[in-house]
């Protein structure tokens, strides 16, 4: 398995309950800025193996893109992510920043 692989289900997996990240954002974090639709091609093929926690990623606009986007509402809607009429999730709200958003929430 690649560092970039590694790296992006290591990030996916510590979003936590409540919080949704992009799939750039993800792609920063694990260190290829550019590779957002790579993270989505290693988050399809991986969830199940590595149970992931896939429907917390979410596109830039915070919109729910997945071919399982009822059940992806249904989990986040069940953890307390608000999505709007639009099918939008407010990103300023509910957007995990990363490593250092952890250590904020413990502080």
């Amino acid at each position: 398995m690649k560092d970039f692989t590694k790296k992006v289900i290591e990030t996916i997996s510590e979003i936590p309950p409540g919080r949704v990240a992009s799939y750039g954002q993800i792609a920063s974090i694990a260190g290829n800025p550019r590779a957002a639709r790579q993270v989505g091609r290693i988050l399809h093929s991986m969830s199940a193996k590595h149970s992931l926690p896939w429907h917390r990623v979410v596109n830039a606009k915070g919109e729910v893109v997945h071919f399982k986007a009822d059940r992806q509402r249904e989990l986040l809607i069940k953890e307390g992510v608000e999505i709007d009429v639009h099918g939008r999730i407010k990103m300023e709200q509910f957007r995990w920043m990363g490593p250092a958003d952890e250590d904020w929430i413990r502080g």
